[in-house]
């Protein structure tokens, strides 16, 4: 059974587009904004790798490497801002966060 390239596409289109809700209708919780940054990058990733594997080419999975290690790096210091910040305020929530005296 041969997968066609169009049906990883729609399934990257749908993790991207639940990626791209979930940071724009989430108004509370900055775990749910971090795990919709994810999906958006690991969809991305997923959009590399079959094109890597449809046209034979190996810099798709290097760019997938690359992505890979900033999303890691960008988790490990979101998640080390948050736990910093729970401690400080006893909630994870964007309405306790000011910048220079503005709520989000």
């Amino acid at each position: 059974m041969i997968i066609l390239l169009t049906y990883f596409l729609k399934i990257t289109i749908l993790l991207f587009f639940i990626g791209v809700f979930g940071l724009v209708l989430n108004r509370r919780n900055i775990l749910i904004a971090l795990v919709s940054l994810e999906l958006l990058l690991l969809s991305v990733n997923l959009n590399f790798v079959m094109f890597s594997i449809y046209l034979d080419d190996t810099m798709g999975q290097l760019f997938v490497l690359f992505i890979l290690t900033i999303a890691a790096a960008e988790s490990g210091l979101g998640l080390s801002i948050l736990v910093a910040f729970y401690k400080l305020r006893n909630s994870i929530e964007f309405k306790l966060i000011k910048i220079n005296n503005l709520k989000f």
